[in-house]
């Protein structure tokens, strides 16, 4: 893999990791085109997983500060007891629902590394990821906001952000549109989804650490700068799709987008 094609493929994580439409897919498509291209377990992937990570980090650094000092500090004046309290609960679900994602994570991790060398298994689940994303634009009693979370919402929640390890499921999609389903606000749910990706991407990274030693010398630059690229596209992409929630648009358009490029993949690969 040269540096270009790593950077190449940081650019396609960086821009569908939070964008509604399979950075995994995306992935595993982009890849099969990459002549001779092998990484030990999926620990590429995970290094690019790991740029979005900063940025989410970044992007979000003033809901986690609000989070652990809210978790941290003991005594509070009344008059801020509901906002640190919401900012509690949500701390408390995030942990709920990533012990969901690392149940279902742990319980088929082994079939779901076989997964990502089929190109048919990441463009098939991209079509059932526009489906749920279709879905999601019909509700239209979205009101609840982070205070009205509830342990159902996390656990829900956490059950989507882990069939999403299967290629081709979105993770930010699933969860965003799950979180939907369960008549949250929609920026609510987007904000909630990318604060969960953070622990979920850390103990993937945590976890496939172990083939670090096997990543040929020659490698090294292109997994670096595949990270930097997912990095900056990662942060610009977070800024996009909140900016569409904000102006309350719909996450229809990702929906035709996944059909499409499900559609053609599949198509293509049969020729």
């Amino acid at each position: 893999m040269s540096p270009l094609e790593g950077v190449i493929l940081g650019v396609i994580q960086g821009l569908t990791e939070f964008l509604p439409v399979s950075s995994s897919g995306h992935l595993v498509i982009a890849q099969s085109f990459i002549k001779g291209f092998q990484q030990p377990g999926i620990l590429f992937d995970v290094i690019l997983h790991f740029g979005t990570l900063l940025a989410v980090v970044f992007f979000l650094r003033k809901d986690l500060c609000d989070i652990v000092k809210a978790v941290l500090q003991k005594q509070h004046r009344e008059v801020d007891s509901a906002i640190i309290s919401g900012r509690r609960n949500l701390g408390f679900l995030i942990i709920v629902s990533t012990i969901v994602t690392g149940i279902i994570g742990l319980l088929f991790n082994d079939k779901i590394h076989i997964l990502f060398k089929s190109v048919n298994v990441a463009a098939s689940m991209l079509l059932v990821t526009g489906v749920l994303l279709f879905l999601s634009d019909k509700v239209k009693n979205t009101c609840r906001l982070g205070k009205d979370m509830n342990v159902i919402d996390g656990i829900i929640i956490g059950i989507a952000q882990g069939i999403s390890i299967m290629p081709g499921i979105s993770r930010s999609g699933a969860t965003i549109a799950f979180g939907i389903f369960r008549n949250l606000d929609r920026e609510t749910a987007a904000r909630f989804s990318f604060l969960l990706s953070i622990p979920a991407i850390i103990g993937a990274v945590i976890f496939e650490s172990r083939h670090i030693g096997s990543i040929p010398s020659d490698d090294l630059i292109p997994y670096v700068a595949g990270a930097a690229a997912a990095v900056l596209t990662g942060f610009l992409s977070l800024k996009l799709l909140f900016l569409i929630i904000k102006k309350k648009r719909g996450l229809g358009i990702f929906a035709y987008y996944c059909w499409f490029v499900g559609i053609a993949t599949l198509i293509a690969n049969a020729l």
